[in-house]
């Protein structure tokens, strides 16, 4: 179809909207990140709009009695300074003492509800005038962007920031994949669990949501299991009082857990892209790998956990899973289950942002699958940028926690009005 009548068809879907004019800042994506982002750039006077559903994939793929791993200082989204007027604080331990939610920085786990209605309560305050629908194309064109929605009104924007989170990113082993959904998903398919009351459930992983799922599913009274292929499932550290000014020296706190490398992380993730790429990317592939949060220990220790154990064949009969394990010993084990839960975590790669048009995605240079990134996050393509996961590869282990959010919103919104 010729360009011309293309643009007349697009305005004629929008309603009669003028699909000429430009937005400064287009933000895909209302998650932490991107609500963070449209906070700090709103003042600065640059016109935007935010699209998505707001914390969908916290508030539709998370189990729902889910704890998070983060503390709760670490937990906020980020918005510009306050100066001390409590009626707009935007916190996380605000919120919760405005509403009387108990609430400690580092004793008292925070639940995703609490965490959502916080999320949803910055958004109306902060992002107010959000645009719920989805991005469903992205191409460069008439110098800048040109964003088509579900819906069909088209949106141009000389900037776009892809704050697009997890939820296209799941990960799940070979072994696993293709399966029927009724029988094999990931655990990102899940936010209610009561239909698996009575059933027999297998779920798959070492890390937080594979201890979480497990733990809530058995007290949901399902009959489940955990497989597990390492020899050890290892929690991280309870909050200690008291710590002697070594142990402070030698594992100093951060919004990514105790440690060093957490605590460099978070300081100087502006500096993270100087090292070089196979550095970069085992650490982002290493650091804060599968470790469940300390409060989920007791929780499991009723769940059968098969360390060791890790599934070489699945077959499908009469409705049910059949799974072959090998151990470490290399003897054989055979499991029949009614549905299997991969709990396997999340794999950047912006070959799975389809929204994106294909011959825009090839100009985009990538390391490890992930945008290599400016020191404002703009990628190989100018004015368009990438926040949350698919940052990782260029700022560290910090892009994968909400806890970035205040980095990326500071720095980024700078860029983009200034621009």
């Amino acid at each position: 179809m010729p360009r011309p009548i293309q643009c007349i068809l697009l305005k004629y879907l929008a309603g009669g909207a003028d699909i000429s004019k430009f937005l400064d800042v287009a933000i895909v994506g209302a998650g932490p990140y991107g609500l963070s982002i449209a906070a700090h750039v709103g003042p600065l006077g640059a016109s935007y709009r935010v699209f998505g559903k707001p914390m969908e994939t916290w508030r539709r793929h998370m189990p729902k009695e889910m704890l998070l791993k983060s503390d709760g200082f670490a937990s906020s989204l980020s918005a510009p300074g306050y100066q001390g007027d409590a009626a707009s604080a935007h916190t996380l331990r605000e919120y919760c003492v405005r509403h009387a939610i108990p609430y400690d920085d580092f004793s008292i786990p925070v639940a995703l509800t609490t965490f959502v209605d916080y999320a949803l309560d910055f958004q109306t305050r902060f992002v107010p005038e959000l645009d719920e629908r989805s991005v469903v194309e992205i191409r460069a064109g008439g110098g800048g962007f040109e964003l088509l929605l579900d819906g069909g009104q088209m949106v141009r924007a000389r900037q776009v920031i892809i704050a697009a989170g997890i939820s296209h990113f799941e990960s799940i082993p070979k072994v696993l994949a293709g399966l029927p959904s009724d029988l094999v998903s990931h655990s990102c398919a899940h936010h209610q669990l009561h239909h698996f009351r009575s059933r027999d459930i297998t779920v798959v992983g070492a890390g937080a949501s594979a201890v979480d799922l497990s733990a809530i599913l058995h007290e949901t009274g399902a009959n489940v299991r955990l497989i597990v292929r390492k020899s050890a499932i290892r929690f991280g550290s309870a909050p200690v009082n008291g710590r002697s000014a070594w142990q402070t020296i030698r594992h100093p706190q951060s919004g990514l857990g105790p440690g060093l490398r957490s605590r460099l992380a978070c300081d100087l993730p502006q500096f993270f892209r100087y090292l070089p790429s196979s550095i970069r990317l085992e650490i982002v592939r290493r650091h804060l790998g599968p470790a469940p949060a300390w409060h989920l220990a007791p929780r499991i220790v009723k769940v059968p956990v098969m360390l060791r154990h890790e599934i070489t064949d699945v077959e499908i009969h009469n409705g049910l899973v059949q799974l072959t394990l090998r151990t470490a010993e290399g003897s054989t084990v055979n499991i029949e289950t009614e549905h299997v839960i991969a709990a396997t975590g999340y794999r950047a790669d912006i070959d799975r942002l389809s929204f994106i048009d294909k011959d825009l995605r090839s100009r985009i240079k990538t390391v490890g699958k992930m945008p290599v990134l400016s020191s404002n996050f703009e990628s190989s393509v100018p004015a368009l940028y990438f926040v949350g996961n698919a940052a990782a590869a260029s700022f560290g282990p910090l892009m994968r926690f909400v806890f970035g959010c205040e980095f990326a919103a500071r720095r980024i919104s700078r860029r983009v009005v200034v621009k």
